[in-house]
């Protein structure tokens, strides 16, 4: 059973793997599955500073179904995970991840800044707050114009 370092570590280590792309398609399911299994059947992920609004992920199926609904992004060069540390709480199941994706997109250098509250219980993730630069990560892909059209769009009432 992994421990919660070694549990957020996977994540973010697999993160990588899918985002440089060059997996063949049954490389990449079995990472999306390898990616889901980090993960409680139940669980509640929630990504607070989406500037499109946070749509909880609470279930392993809809953990995979994030990872899988990304659209392998080209011209990845590097990505990487660095300046990570791990901050272990008083409570045994709780650490704060705090790390960058590094890499180099179409010539062009980018870090994301990261932080993660996770909560890790029988060597899955039950709960997960994940603080990412979003806006960074838009610039780095080139979907900054995206991402402005779909903040000025007129908001649907619920």
């Amino acid at each position: 059973m992994r421990t919660p370092e070694e549990t957020v570590r996977a994540v973010a280590e697999g993160v990588c793997r899918i985002m440089r792309g060059g997996l063949t398609g049954a490389e990449e399911a079995a990472q999306f599955d390898e990616l889901a299994a980090c993960y409680a059947e139940e669980t509640d992920v929630r990504h607070p500073f989406n500037p499109l609004g946070d749509t909880p992920l609470r279930s392993r199926t809809a953990v995979r179904e994030h990872f899988a609904g990304g659209g392998g992004p080209t011209g990845v060069e590097r990505y990487d995970v660095v300046d990570d540390r791990v901050y272990p709480t008083p409570d045994p199941e709780v650490v704060i991840f705090e790390f960058r994706y590094a890499g180099v997109v179409d010539g062009r250098a980018f870090t994301v800044p990261c932080i993660f509250v996770v909560r890790v219980r029988d060597g899955q993730i039950v709960e997960s707050r994940d603080y990412v630069d979003h806006l960074a990560g838009a610039r780095a892909f080139g979907r900054l114009p995206a991402l402005a059209a779909a903040l000025a769009a007129p908001q649907r009432a619920s």
